[in-house]
């Protein structure tokens, strides 16, 4: 079974957007219920209409409340972005969990397969893609690529460069996330066409640069 605690954990260089974290029950739930709502309007209207009058209106809170977790719109569009990417690792580390992986091929279209998924079924998770540039304090990207390469380099001997192959999955982590998003700008279930094509061309470009055999490999 794959070690996917090398996928999941905090960015150590991640600065927190809550104002205020909750202790209790009652306060995760608060602020669950205010990320939930923003997460409803960014699906309707976009991210960069979000106020914060908006998130208290949909949410059934006073405005008061948002400014108790989150100083500003930025502030909550950042949270919900981090929640995001949480989920996203989660589903990750959930669905290599429940993989057989043969070569170290699975582990991408693991990965693949669950950012797909988590657009059709997380309210507001085009926040990752649209507001990447906006809101991104630090390149979210290759923090992932480092950590699917430490698990690839963990469970498969590919003999590869260890910087080579950071650089090469940071690469199609940009790639593939283009080709995604555009899937689903207009198709909810996501254009079939351009998620075979996202799948294709990182292949492609990891077999160019990494070699079919290494590709390949099997578990160590």
């Amino acid at each position: 079974m794959p070690n996917v605690d090398l996928i999941l954990g905090a960015d150590p260089r991640r600065k927190r957007s809550v104002r205020t974290e909750p202790t209790q029950r009652r306060s995760t739930q608060r602020l669950d219920a205010l990320l939930d709502a923003a997460a409803e309007i960014v699906d309707e209207t976009g991210f960069e209409r979000l106020t914060t009058q908006m998130v208290a209106e949909r949410a059934g809170a006073s405005i008061g409340t948002v400014y108790r977790y989150f100083p500003d719109r930025v502030a909550v569009l950042h949270a919900l972005r981090e929640r995001a990417i949480r989920r996203f690792r989660e589903r990750v580390a959930d669905d290599l969990e429940g993989t057989e992986l043969a070569t170290w091929w699975d582990v991408i279209d693991v990965a693949l397969d669950a950012c797909a998924a988590l657009y059709r079924d997380e309210p507001g998770f085009t926040v990752v893609h649209a507001g990447r540039r906006e809101l991104a304090e630090g390149d979210i990207e290759p923090e992932f690529a480092h950590r699917m390469a430490k698990l690839i380099e963990a469970e498969f001997d590919l003999g590869a460069d260890a910087e080579e192959l950071r650089f090469r999955l940071g690469v199609i982590i940009e790639l593939a996330d283009a080709l995604i998003s555009r899937a689903f700008e207009r198709d909810p279930a996501g254009d079939e066409r351009y998620l075979s094509e996202a799948k294709r061309l990182v292949h492609d470009y990891l077999a160019e640069h990494l070699g079919e055999a290494r590709a390949a490999s099997s578990a160590a």
